[in-house]
């Protein structure tokens, strides 16, 4: 099976599904591959027409089963540095090489690999693919998907989601939230200050204003928190604003961001922000602009895993991987959407984070083969005794 898992990897490797670009040949790769076994297949696209997730469901139509989900979108590779051509697989001792080969095209492989193996069982239990798109970008594709699976009358109950993780388990990771927030002021002569509204400088009180919330956050980290720093994190990504020395500018832009580690740390800080906003900074700048204005413009809002005591999806892998170690991890995934949505959600996939956004990124033949052992073992728990 990991000479199958190769082949498919080479053929998802060569479809160059950088976020910005879009990645209906890999579903429909995707779609006429499990539609060949028999699967139900539903390709979701977007507004745009030129991106796609897909459901694929082998065994009965009926509420419940267990998901194995991946993105299809990877990174960009312009400015890096590789060996070997990124869109076309490569291996050398042990490796696969290529962009998405552990960031996560080794998992969609992997689980395309052994869809053979459950069409031909008598399952008792849906078994779903589902793969998404734009998730390197906010969790675009997922956020749509939801809400499509929301409407739904069937939907799985538990979820495995392949980012890569070493095959280790992951059950919480933080959320991720990007903003962009602009100040619209009054232009005018440098030599009069007051007769204008400086963009720049409410921009840069605002910025002040998100460092005492950084620190306030520092005391909200909830008790025995093993995220690292336990805390909810904040920072400043830049700052863009201004055209000369004596010009008052009218215009600038803070993008910034932070990782809540509880959903309610989002909404806390966002009203002490906009209260910051609306009872401080707009009157002073109305007062002599009526038009002046301060406007967040949401880039992505993507909640995060948060642990549980009851999680199918956790008890499932860890008999599977014979492991009782779980982790939380920093870097996002699409697993507090489905979390949301009432699923039980895991995180365990090939392949090392390490590896992944970099030149000569790669997944190992040893973590694949892991792979294909755990989805194998997801057999006897898809049919009744």
């Amino acid at each position: 099976m990991i000479d199958d898992t190769r082949d498919i990897l080479c053929d998802l490797i060569a479809f160059p599904t950088v976020s910005a670009d879009s990645n209906l040949e890999l579903i429909a790769y995707a779609a006429d591959h499990l539609g060949a076994l028999g699967a139900r297949t539903s390709v979701i696209l977007d507004e745009t027409g030129h991106k796609a997730n897909l459901i694929a469901s082998l065994g009965p139509e009926e509420d419940g089963g267990i998901a194995l989900s991946g993105h299809s979108d990877v990174v960009p590779v312009a400015d890096q540095d590789w060996t070997s051509d990124p869109f076309e697989l490569r291996e050398e001792n042990g490796r696969l090489y290529g962009r998405g080969t552990c960031d996560m095209k080794g998992f969609i492989a992997a689980s395309l690999a052994v869809a053979p193996l459950f069409a031909e069982r008598p399952l008792s239990r849906p078994l779903h693919f589902i793969f998404t798109y734009d998730e390197e970008v906010g969790c675009l594709g997922a956020r749509h998907l939801v809400d499509e699976m929301g409407r739904m009358e069937t939907r799985p109950s538990v979820v495995i989601i392949g980012e890569p993780t070493e095959m280790r388990i992951v059950e919480g990771h933080k959320g991720c939230c990007e903003y962009t927030t602009t100040f619209t002021g009054l232009e005018g002569h440098g030599s009069m200050p007051d007769h204008g509204v400086n963009a720049v400088e409410y921009a840069v009180r605002y910025v002040a204003k998100l460092m005492e919330l950084r620190e306030d956050m520092k005391r909200w980290a909830p008790p025995g928190s093993r995220f690292d720093p336990p805390w909810t994190s904040l920072q400043i990504g830049r700052i863009a604003g201004g055209v000369a020395h004596n010009v008052i500018p009218g215009l600038c832009t803070v993008d910034w961001e932070m990782r809540p580690v509880r959903a309610e740390d989002r909404v806390r800080l966002r009203a002490a922000i906009d209260a910051y906003v609306n009872d401080t900074l707009l009157p002073e700048m109305r007062a002599v602009s009526p038009d002046a204005d301060v406007f967040t413009h949401v880039i992505g809002e993507v909640v995060g895993l948060e642990p549980c005591d009851d999680n199918e999806a956790l008890r499932i892998v860890s008999e599977l991987t014979g492991s009782n170690e779980v982790d939380v991890i920093a870097f996002g995934t699409e697993a507090g959407l489905f979390q949301e949505l009432g699923m039980s959600a895991v995180v365990c996939g090939p392949g090392s984070v390490e590896q992944a956004h970099k030149p000569d990124e790669f997944v190992s033949l040893n973590q694949l083969e892991s792979c294909l052992a755990m989805l194998r073992g997801l057999e006897p728990r898809l049919i009744a005794e």
